[in-house]
């Protein structure tokens, strides 16, 4: 008999500092990417005077560049060969590079003509934008080679999930403060200082979690795979393929509602620092929501059927905002807000727990296994929906007249209203009503686990 092979020792347990370095990984990545959601399109229209048609076309744009960088990247993270294993060698170099980038996109030059601003802002961002697809993919797939253990990825995932929510809710809280602190009346100078900050931060994050992960399983060994065998692979992947949706809609609602927050609390609700407050709030319910996913899923045992509770959650308590204001009714208004948060995320939680069981799913229904690939095509449906979300926001802003730094017409204002509540609830409810058809629970998973580890002890033998 050969050798065992490292694919025999997968269901391991994960330490304690792992699963917290692999949670920190995510600190990193909303010190970038969540930054850049909540705070780059304000950045464009009200700092850099850029016209909103542009931002708007830029986020279409972009989505173009994914579709060919995301599965590039997850292609080549999945054929990466070093000593640290495929993914986290990516961590490691990708991080500080895109952390410049980032630095180079919030900087502001408000005496160039709107021609130059906007080939700047052009350049810049899609640079950004391939950069942090360098990292987030290979940090994304990392999670199903730590551990083929359902329970431990389950963890795992949560940590990932608290680290980042608690990430989220520092960046709210104290961008604004940092920026009028480090920029005073030069909200350009602010934002620039702040983002040397948030780029050291996440290339920081992202080497803790070089340095303390260890990948332990690896693909099957194999010919180069084409990517139209692949991709016909991904499309019999059926809980695959739910998972893809959810993303798609979680990108749409999440990310669209997040770049207009800013918005509606200055032209809205009147005073943008009461986003600040908003943040503060819901730290809590951030940490909550997260640390409540091991227990519903113990409860349902389905990892999409929880995400479709917590998505159902989420879009009754975002939709009854609407009837609620910051400044008029405030406390309903934040008791929905927290709840609200509370429920998305056990959402967050679930949806990125799902991936890494989908491609033990596609190895056992197929006989390949690519877990960068399907990472890229998750990331890809995410980020197409931020774009969706973002560029239809400021296409529409910008089609009834909105003027940055203005008192806004009623139209616009009513447009942010309903972005900020009603639209994204009815999302969330149809994205409840996706994930529900996931069909991939504990029981099955062990099974599938259990073949798989057969076929490979007997491929083994065999050698």
């Amino acid at each position: 008999m050969a050798a065992h092979t490292p694919e025999q020792n997968t269901n391991v347990k994960v330490p304690l500092i792992s699963k917290v370095a692999y949670g920190f990984g995510d600190v990193g990545c909303n010190f970038s990417w969540m930054f850049v959601s909540n705070f780059l399109m304000i950045f464009y229209t009200d700092v850099c005077a850029i016209p909103m048609a542009a931002v708007s076309l830029l986020m279409l744009i972009s989505r173009f560049w994914d579709a060919i960088n995301d599965p590039l990247i997850g292609s080549l993270s999945d054929r990466t060969k070093t000593r640290w294993g495929r993914y986290r060698p990516w961590l490691l170099i990708g991080a500080p590079l895109t952390a410049i980038v980032l630095v180079l996109t919030f900087w502001a030059h408000p005496t160039w003509s709107d021609g130059s601003k906007t080939v700047y802002m052009y350049i810049t961002y899609c640079l950004l934008v391939f950069g942090y697809t360098c990292v987030n993919i290979p940090y994304g797939t990392l999670c199903g080679a730590l551990t083929q253990n359902i329970e431990e990825r389950a963890q795992i995932n949560t940590s990932r999930s608290v680290c980042a929510m608690i990430a989220i809710n520092i960046i709210n809280i104290v961008t604004l403060p940092l920026i009028a602190a480090f920029g005073g009346e030069n909200q350009a100078r602010g934002y620039l200082l702040v983002t040397v900050l948030y780029g050291a931060i996440f290339t920081a994050c992202h080497w803790f979690c070089f340095a303390k992960t260890k990948e332990v399983v690896t693909p099957p060994v194999k010919e180069s795979i084409p990517i139209s065998v692949q991709l016909k692979a991904a499309v019999q992947n059926k809980p695959y393929l739910i998972a893809l949706v959810g993303q798609l809609l979680f990108g749409v609602t999440h990310y669209g509602r997040s770049a207009n927050l800013m918005y509606y609390f200055k032209y809205v609700e009147g005073n943008e620092t009461l986003f600040t407050t908003y943040s503060m709030v819901l730290m809590i319910p951030s940490i909550i929501g997260a640390a409540a996913f091991p227990f519903v899923f113990r409860w349902l045992g389905n990892k999409g059927r929880t995400a479709s509770l917590f998505a159902a959650g989420t879009g009754v308590c975002v939709l009854a905002l609407y009837f609620f204001s910051a400044v008029d009714t405030p406390v309903p208004f934040y008791a929905c807000a927290a709840l609200s948060q509370l429920f998305f995320c056990g959402f967050n939680t679930a949806i990125y727990a799902i991936i890494p069981d989908c491609v033990e799913y596609g190895e056992w229904k197929t006989g390949i296994r690519n877990d960068g690939f399907q990472y890229a095509f998750v990331s890809l449906g995410n980020k197409v929906g931020m774009a969706a979300g973002t560029s239809l926001l400021a296409a529409v802003l910008g089609m009834l007249g909105f003027q940055a730094n203005q008192v806004q017409s009623e139209a616009v204002q009513s447009v942010i209203h309903h972005a900020f509540s009603t639209i994204p609830g009815i999302l969330w409810i149809v994205t409840a009503v996706v994930l529900f058809f996931y069909q991939i629970n504990k029981n099955s998973y062990n099974r599938i686990i259990a073949e798989l580890s057969a076929r490979k002890e007997s491929t083994s033998c065999k050698q």
